[in-house]
């Protein structure tokens, strides 16, 4: 990895550097009465300062390492999400998991839904046990793993019986532009302006950002997952006035050196680097309550990453 080999190559400087020292010295003691063989206290003093500088320099890399490996682990994971939500839509005639519930009760579209998990931090079993809700998904027999639905780099926990800290399952939320509440859209002066992607084969180009541009999972922030669905703000897309680009309820996570792992609908897997720092303010320490920062809007004005978002979630219907 780029900063183990960075180490290597100071710590062989370093070597290089005593060992030239060493000789300085050997050859001054030639000239000087015979002594044991040990070492002088600047010589001490110099393996001392060479093993301080390569601690220094050592434990940010392993850190980078670390985090540069749970980078990948998340693009594996998402990678396996997109395949799972192909083969599904392959086996349905190319009808996909919706991304959400409708809310409306005994809606029949509602159990198409990839999951029905509305996340907080509460003791509700749906957050810590994935047989409540994870595995009885309509998605899940195509993935077989409730494991790669949570990011490798999320904290967050929940508090079981009052003491015990048990790990939440999800960190993946879906495009809700695809499938929407139960086949419905966001509505509103905005929201109308948007279809909802029912099949794989409405996601073609001009119609939509086009199977390897429109992402289907996401890494969700901690402290903003709610429901199984991601609503990108398209405030601003049309007409376009980044002046009212926002994030509502919704934001991307920031888990990988402010990135976020995204799965497209052609199959493939990324880490998406954020750009603008706006999009990833620190974890809001009362998550429990207030569902984030972006709880109920965060306006951030020319915000380049929301654009990136709104250009790969959806596309305007042409009016």
């Amino acid at each position: 990895m780029p900063e183990l080999l960075k180490v290597y190559d100071t710590y062989d400087c370093l070597i290089r550097i005593l060992f030239c020292m060493k000789s300085v010295i050997s050859q001054k003691n030639r000239r000087m009465p015979q002594r044991n063989g040990a070492f002088t206290l600047i010589e001490l003093l110099v393996v001392i300062a060479i093993i301080a500088i390569l601690a220094a320099l050592l434990l940010p890399a392993l850190k980078g390492a670390k985090d540069e490996s749970l980078g990948i682990k998340c693009m594996s994971n998402m990678r396996q999400m997109a395949l799972g939500w192909r083969m599904y839509a392959q086996d349905n005639r190319e009808f996909i998991v919706l991304a959400s519930q409708s809310g409306t009760p005994n809606d029949p579209l509602s159990k198409y839904a990839w999951c029905q998990q509305e996340e907080d931090f509460t003791d509700n079993p749906k957050n810590y046990d994935p047989s409540v809700d994870i595995t009885v998904g309509p998605l899940y027999p195509y993935i077989n793993s409730y494991w790669v639905y949570r990011c490798p780099s999320d904290t967050s926990v929940i508090k079981h019986n009052g003491g015990q800290l048990l790990p939440r399952v999800r960190t993946v939320s879906m495009n809700f532009y695809l499938g929407g509440f139960g086949g419905y859209g966001l509505g509103g002066s905005v929201g109308n302006l948007y279809p909802v992607y029912m099949k794989t084969t409405d996601l073609i180009p001009g119609q939509s950002p086009g199977p390897s541009d429109t992402w289907v999972f996401v890494d969700e922030r901690q402290d903003c997952i709610n429901w199984g669905n991601y609503a990108t703000d398209m405030a601003g897309d049309v007409p376009y006035e980044p002046a009212l680009f926002a994030f509502s309820e919704d934001m991307p996570g920031m888990y990988h050196n402010r990135s976020a792992g995204f799965a497209f609908a052609d199959g493939h897997a990324t880490i998406q680097h954020w750009l603008d720092y706006r999009t990833t303010p620190p974890l809001d320490p009362s998550t429990a309550t207030d569902g984030g920062p972006a709880e109920p809007q965060l306006n951030v004005p020319r915000d380049v990453d929301v654009r990136w978002l709104q250009l790969h979630s959806v596309k305007a219907i042409p009016q």
